[in-house]
């Protein structure tokens, strides 16, 4: 016979389980928890019963991976015939006699079934048909089924109440002419999820004078998260007629926003640092050419975050430096001081004003540019040679600069006298010795490397005693190999 019971819902602990069940937990030890359980004689006598940690529970997305309710079992009877056991756990709206039930087959040797709010919501929402913020009552039936077919099964049924929650966006955007790319809903920008409450968004970087608002979706205007009765306070908008206000920001500069969907509450904090946490290069002089949108990215200092560089091929022509990849053209740019390129201004955007540094020589460049003095330096990669083998021996400041092929720029080459001794390549001149040096493979003496200046390594080549003479050295910077050859 079935025996079925309604509980009344208590809160439990591991120190409240029944009897039967904690002394299965210790024998799972003493049988290291095998199929040992299949030859169990379960003889108390007691039918299975249901019990859990909760009865009644309002889900929250802020909690989506935390547990929220735990169904645990007793082991049941199999009436002294030694079978084994399994089970089945059943969820439905309450009076629908499981005809909609939400099945889980637990299998044996099994006592708790752990939902999560995620789980759990989902399984109300997209199982049940329950509206998010409608309480419910659930029924929950365990079911224990017996191998011996002279064995009935037993079950017994319980209720708890839950509340749902409607979801809100897993992903959140971020548009405005205050943002890096612009009003542009297919390229939007990207705001991270907390990682313990995923209803909570932040973004750390830079914002320019303008206004903001943000969307749920790449390339959808609505939904979107619009600015509230103030400045702290987010509103959910969904059709085009309601009120687009947005979020103003007065001052560019670096900004943290932390926004939570559900609160529908919003912060911004100005930081200390510069306006922008990227820059491009654009102009018939870069890889892209006057491209704006696929715009060459600077990199920025991680230790100084004001400070911009790009290395590459330039060709002759021009450049300038947006602050975003805009295709309005109308954003700010820094551009050169018409009466000394090495010094920078902003450009307002939409200003006449159309400065641009020129290129003579196609060439691999170094390019740095510090906005907090306002300076830009554009380097052309040059080698140099110095060494006791060389005929200025060590003496750095006068290093022998090598020869750039005008045809291709990656190869290097220096014609005359070496000595018995050392040499290496510094890409400059500077007497301190902690720049960059191009060194020998300690490997393949064919082959180079950059050393980072500073750093402990000190290879050359070497010419033999009795091997002076005049020579042809041949570098290519491409593929980072050399030709040493005695003439």
């Amino acid at each position: 016979m079935h025996t079925i019971k309604i509980n009344t819902f208590r809160e439990w602990s591991i120190f409240q389980l029944p009897v039967s069940l904690v002394a299965l937990f210790l024998g799972c030890f003493v049988l290291s928890c095998s199929d040992d359980f299949d030859k169990v004689d379960i003889t108390t006598g007691e039918t299975v019963s249901l019990d859990a940690s909760k009865s009644e529970i309002d889900l929250t997305q802020k909690q989506a991976d935390s547990e929220a309710l735990s169904f645990v079992w007793t082991t049941g009877t199999n009436m002294g015939t030694g079978s084994s056991i399994s089970y089945n756990l059943e969820i439905d709206r309450e009076g629908n006699n499981f005809d909609s039930a939400m099945n889980y087959n637990m299998g044996k040797a099994v006592y708790i079934k752990s939902f999560s709010h995620q789980e759990l919501n989902a399984l109300l929402l997209e199982h049940l048909g329950v509206t998010g913020g409608e309480q419910v009552v659930l029924d929950v039936r365990i079911t224990a089924n017996v191998t011996d077919e002279n064995v009935d099964a037993q079950t017994d049924v319980i209720q708890v109440k839950v509340t749902p929650y409607e979801p809100v966006s897993e992903t959140l955007y971020m548009i405005g002419d205050a943002t890096p790319n612009g009003w542009s809903a297919d390229n939007a920008t990207m705001l991270t999820p907390d990682i313990s409450d995923p209803t909570t968004f932040t973004y750390k970087g830079a914002l320019s004078e303008g206004e903001l608002k943000f969307i749920t979706d790449i390339g959808q205007f609505l939904p979107s998260y619009n600015k509230g009765a103030d400045d702290n306070t987010l509103v959910f908008r969904t059709d085009d007629a309601q009120p687009d206000d947005k979020f103003k920001i007065e001052e560019a500069g670096i900004y943290a926003i932390k926004l939570n969907l559900v609160d529908l509450t919003i912060s911004f904090e100005k930081q200390n640092g510069p306006a922008y946490e990227v820059l491009y290069l654009f102009g018939d002089a870069t890889p892209n050419g006057w491209d704006i949108a696929n715009a060459v990215e600077m990199t920025q200092d991680p230790d100084n975050l004001f400070l911009f560089t790009w290395e590459g091929f330039l060709n002759p022509g021009e450049f300038k430096i947006p602050v975003n990849r805009n295709t309005d053209f109308g954003q700010d740019m820094f551009m050169p001081d018409p009466e000394d390129p090495s010094q920078v201004y902003l450009h307002n955007g939409g200003d006449e004003d159309d400065n641009k540094w020129q290129i003579e020589n196609g060439n691999y460049y170094y390019i740095s540019l510090d906005i907090s003095r306002m300076t830009i330096s554009i380097e052309p990669f040059e080698l140099y040679m110095v060494g006791s083998a060389t005929p200025v021996g060590w003496d750095i400041g006068n290093a022998i600069q090598l020869n750039q092929d005008p045809e291709n720029w990656y190869i290097f080459s220096y014609q005359g006298a070496l000595n018995a001794g050392e040499f290496k390549f510094p890409v400059n001149r500077n007497s301190d010795w902690g720049q960059d040096m191009y060194m020998p493979d300690p490997d393949d003496h064919t082959k180079m490397y950059r050393h980072i200046g500073g750093d402990p390594d000190d290879n050359k080549w070497v010419i033999p005693e009795g091997e002076d003479g005049d020579y042809l050295v041949t570098l290519n910077m491409q593929d980072l190999s050399i030709n040493i050859q005695k003439l």
